[in-house]
C-alpha cells in the first residue's frame, strides 16, 4: 500500500468520518482535513483543524502506513513537524512523542475504511505485468460526465508543458516570437523523422538572413537546402544550380556553416513526406505570408487556419521528389491531414503560449473551439482506449487528452493522481 492512497483518502474524505476516535479512545472531530502539501518538505497536510475530547486544535498533519515511521524518517529530529496535531495512520504501532515528551494523537484508519475501497485499490495496483493500464477492466464505468471534464483539465495540462518548452525557445530567441514561429514550424515541417534537423537549420543563422529572403521564394529555398546540407554538389538541373548559385552567395555575405553532410533522413517515409517535399512546402507558407505569426494567433477558427495554411512546393518539387530524379507531374500542396498535425502539435500550443505570455489567455475563447472541431488522432494510444471505451475521443482534444493520461499518469502508475483511478477506488 502506498501512502498516497491514504492522502487521497483523507484529502477526499472517503473514509467513515463520524464517531471517529484515537488510538488512546479519544472522540475525535475533523472540522477541517487541511491544505495538502504535494510539493514542499515538511507535513503533509497544513492548517488541519480537528476537535479532540472537546478541545480545538489548529496545525499540521502527518499520514504514515505505520507510526514508527515517524521515527524511521526522523521527523522527531526536524523542527518543521513540531505543529503537528495529529498523526494520521494505516496501522498504528508504536506511540510518538513530541520533543517536549507530549504524545502526538494518532489516529488509525483501517477501521474506517471500507473493504470495497481497500479491494478496488488493490485491483489497480496489483497483476499489473499483463495490463495496458491499470485500470482497463473498469475504465468504461467512469462517469462520462466526470471523464470529460478530467480529458479537458489534461489537454491543458498537456498544453502547458509544451508551454515551457517553448518559452525556453522564446528565451533563446531573445522574446522574438516571429523567430519562435519560425522555428517550431520548421520543426513540424520535418515530423518526428527530420524535426530536429529542420530546428538546426532554423536555427543555423541568424532570423534577420531567413527575414531578408522571405520576398525572394529561390533564395528561402537556397538558404534551407544549404543550411540542411541537402543541395547536392553537382548536377545539371538548372532549378539545382539557381540553388548552389544562391547559396554561396548567400554564405558568403552572411558568413554562414553549412553542415559537411545532410542530416535529413527519407527512409521509411511516403513519397509526400519526404524532407525535399516538406521544406519546399515551408519555403513557400513563409513567402506568401511573411508575418504568418501574428496571422495564426489571429486565427479564431479551423477554416481560417486551414485557408493560411494553403502551401505548395516550386514547381521543380511538383516533376521530382529527390533531386536529379524525375518523377510524375503532381501539384504537391499541404493536405487537410497534415494541416491537422500542424495545427494540433504546434499551432494551438503556440497560441496558448503566446497568450499565456501576454496574459491575455481565454481557453474558451482561443483555444477550445479549434482543438474541439479538429478531428480525433488515430494513433496506438488512441486506438487503446478505444478499445476499452468507445468514442471516448471524440475530437483532438480528447486524442490529445488521452495522449497526455497514457504517458504521464497509466505508464508511471500515477492512479492516485489520476480522476479516472480516484473515482475507482472511491466509487
Amino acid at each position: 500500500m502506498q501512502e498516497a492512497f491514504l492522502h487521497s483518502l483523507w484529502k477526499y474524505k472517503k473514509l467513515n468520518m463520524t464517531q471517529l476516535k484515537t488510538t488512546r479512545g479519544e472522540e475525535l472531530q475533523i472540522l477541517h482535513t487541511g491544505l495538502h502539501n504535494e510539493t514542499e518538505s515538511g507535513p503533509d497536510f497544513f492548517k488541519a483543524e480537528v476537535v479532540i475530547d472537546k478541545q480545538h486544535w489548529a496545525g499540521n498533519l502527518e499520514i504514515h502506513l505505520k507510526s514508527s515511521d515517524w521515527y524511521a524518517h526522523h521527523h522527531e529530529t526536524d523542527p518543521a513537524y513540531d505543529n503537528v496535531i495529529l498523526h494520521v495512520v494505516w496501522e498504528d504501532d508504536m506511540s510518538i512523542f513530541r520533543k517536549d515528551e507530549t504524545e502526538i494523537p494518532c489516529l488509525e484508519l483501517k477501521p474506517y475504511v471500507s473493504k470495497s475501497q481497500v479491494e478496488a485499490y488493490k485491483e489497480l495496483f496489483e497483476n499489473k505485468s499483463d495490463k495496458w493500464i491499470n485500470c482497463e477492466s473498469h475504465f468504461h464505468e467512469v462517469d462520462e460526465f466526470k471523464l470529460n471534464n478530467w480529458l479537458e483539465r489534461l489537454y491543458i495540462e498537456r498544453l502547458e508543458d509544451k508551454n515551457q518548452l517553448i518559452l525556453n525557445v522564446l528565451k533563446v530567441s531573445r522574446n522574438n516570437w516571429d523567430e519562435v514561429g519560425f522555428k517550431l514550424m520548421a520543426k513540424a515541417f520535418g515530423l518526428n523523422v527530420n524535426g530536429e534537423a529542420f530546428l538546426q537549420m532554423s536555427s543555423a543563422a541568424d532570423f534577420k538572413v531567413f527575414q531578408k529572403c522571405f520576398q525572394h521564394p529561390v533564395h528561402l529555398e537556397a538558404l534551407c537546402f544549404g543550411l540542411c546540407g541537402m543541395l547536392p554538389a553537382e548536377s545539371e538541373d538548372a532549378y539545382v544550380q539557381k540553388l548552389q548559385k544562391e547559396f554561396e552567395f548567400l554564405k558568403q555575405k552572411f558568413q554562414l556553416n553549412a553542415p559537411a553532410a545532410s542530416q535529413v533522413k527519407y527512409f521509411r517515409l511516403r513519397p509526400d513526406n519526404f524532407p525535399s517535399i516538406r521544406l519546399s512546402q515551408f519555403c513557400h507558407l513563409y513567402a506568401e505570408h511573411p508575418q504568418i505569426f501574428s496571422k495564426l494567433i489571429q486565427c479564431k477558427t479551423k477554416k481560417e487556419l486551414y485557408n493560411l495554411l494553403e502551401a505548395r512546393t516550386s514547381a521543380y518539387w511538383e516533376t521530382h521528389y529527390s533531386f536529379g530524379k524525375q518523377s510524375r507531374f503532381k501539384i504537391k500542396k499541404l493536405s487537410k491531414s497534415f494541416k491537422d498535425l500542424l495545427i494540433i502539435n504546434t499551432i494551438v500550443p503556440l497560441k496558448f503560449a503566446y497568450q499565456s505570455y501576454k496574459g491575455q489567455l481565454d481557453f474558451e475563447e482561443h483555444i477550445y473551439p479549434i482543438i474541439s472541431s479538429l478531428n480525433s488522432e488515430s494513433n496506438r494510444i488512441v486506438k487503446g482506449f478505444e478499445k476499452l471505451k468507445p468514442k471516448v475521443s471524440k475530437s483532438a482534444l480528447e486524442s490529445q487528452a488521452l495522449i497526455q493520461l497514457k504517458n504521464n499518469y497509466c505508464d508511471l502508475n500515477r492512479c492516485l493522481k489520476c480522476q479516472v483511478g480516484l473515482e475507482l477506488i472511491h466509487a
